[in-house]
Order: structure tokens, then sequence, then C-alpha cells
């Protein structure tokens, strides 16, 4: 089985690389299920449920969170009715939406999606180690495949939970940091593992953000605006291959795909 990741999809941008590059992919790789972290795709913060539906009428099948799940107001009126969409699960329990999911894929398979948080760096929610060792018990009543989006700023924090999974789920993928880490492996007791997946948006850009912006915000120290940069796009991902028996990763390897 092949699952396609891609990563943290940024504003318009991010939804044209979707819609000109992943059709390549698909082609290329055959994958049986297409997740994407979507937490930036509305205009650099947020999604919106109509960019959701557009993404999802791209290929994606599942789309993941991060802190920035709750930037757009409107979404508090459709993520509790869309079930390929998930926030990260250390939330507090009354939270909108769900933090996992388990979807069926070809031949009667199953795989259990996990999204999580940091907290290095980030808003300090309930422990992300305690929480996955909660939801685990659930999702592998189901099925042996659990893939988990690790959405963290600290590459510390990320290592960590990766050895900390290691042997109990098929995968960790990070995200957040929005550029994609040269660290990919598979962990001593089948984890594959990497530290970030990278980003889905413009190319020339900081992390997606337009460099006058940032450049500016480093020279003065003063407020600004960020705005999505334009131009050139990219797609970063990884194509896990996985053993749907033993609930491990045969291999993971990075995608990195530019346009013009």
């Amino acid at each position: 089985m092949q699952v396609l990741f891609l990563g943290d999809i940024v504003g318009r941008p991010g939804r044209r690389a979707v819609r000109e590059i992943l059709p390549e992919l698909k082609e290329k790789y055959q994958p049986d299920l297409i997740i994407a972290n979507g937490e930036n795709a509305a205009g650099g913060r947020g999604i919106t449920g109509e960019i959701a539906e557009e993404l999802y009428e791209a290929g994606i099948d599942i789309l993941t969170m991060g802190n920035h799940v709750w930037d757009r107001k409107e979404v508090f009126s459709f993520i509790d009715e869309d079930p390929r969409i998930i926030r990260p699960a250390n939330y507090p329990p009354d939270s909108p939406g769900r933090g996992y999911v388990v979807v069926p894929v070809n031949e009667g398979l199953k795989v259990g999606i996990i999204n999580i948080s940091g907290r290095v760096f980030l808003p300090p929610l309930d422990c992300p180690f305690r929480t996955v060792d909660q939801i685990l018990p659930v999702v592998k009543q189901e099925t042996p495949l659990v893939i988990v989006d690790f959405h963290a700023e600290a590459t510390s924090e990320k290592v960590s939970f990766g050895w900390y999974l290691d042997g109990r789920v098929t995968a960790v993928i990070g995200t957040h940091t929005h550029i994609q880490t040269a660290d990919e492996r598979i962990l001593p007791n089948g984890t594959a593992y990497i530290t970030d997946v990278g980003m889905t948006g413009p190319r020339d850009s900081v992390l997606g953000v337009k460099l006058e912006c940032v450049l500016k915000k480093f020279l003065t120290l003063r407020p600004v605006k960020f705005e999505v940069a334009s131009g050139p796009i990219q797609l970063n991902a990884v194509i896990l291959k996985m053993d749907p028996e033993m609930g491990t990763a045969k291999s993971i390897e990075r995608i990195q795909v530019f346009k013009e």
C-alpha cells in the first residue's frame, strides 16, 4: 500500500500546485490514499469549506490541520460535519471537529490518521505524547496502519515524538515549519519518520510569505502584515510504502517538484 502525504498547502499558489502537479504524482506513484496539511490553504491562514472542497476535487482524500485551524471563523460551521478534515487531537475535549479518523482504502483495508500539535514554541495544549497514547488503542482496534501528522515547531520535540512512537505507528510525518528536511528514514522498529515534509506553495518566499514583508519585519522589528507570495510554485511531499499486515513502513521517499 502507498500513501502520498503533501506538505503544508499555502494559499492560492499552494492550491495551484495541487491542481497542476498532483495529477503527475498520482500517475507516477499510484497512491492508495492522499493526505495533505491544509491549515494555511486560505490566504496563508486557516481553511474554508469552499477551499476544502476545491482540494478534495483536486484529489486529496484527507486534510490535517494545525495551530491555524481556527483562523477562519467559518471553519466552525463545517468542521463537525466534514469527516475528511482533522485538527490536532490535543485541543481541549470540547473543541469542534475530530483529532483522528480511520478511512477505508483499497481491498477492504483501512488507514488511521491522527493529527497532533507540539507544545514547544506553540500554544500549551494537552501533552501530545499522552494524547496519542489515549488514541492509539482506539484506532488500532480497526487497523494496524496508522499515520501521525505531528504539527510542531521544535525539531527536538519532533524527533523525540518519532522515537516515542517507533514500532507503534506506521509513520510520523512532521509539518508546520514549511522546510523539507533531509532526515527521512525507517526507524529501527519499522516506523517511517521525517522531521518536516515541507511546503506546497510559492517557491520564492519565506515559508510562503512575500520576501519584502518578512525582511521588513526582521529589519524594523515592527508589526508587518504578512501576504502570501506569488511566482513559481513547489510541491513537497513524501510517498510511503507500507505493510498492511504488519502495520510497518517499507520505505519513505521525499518528493520535490517545482514549476514556473
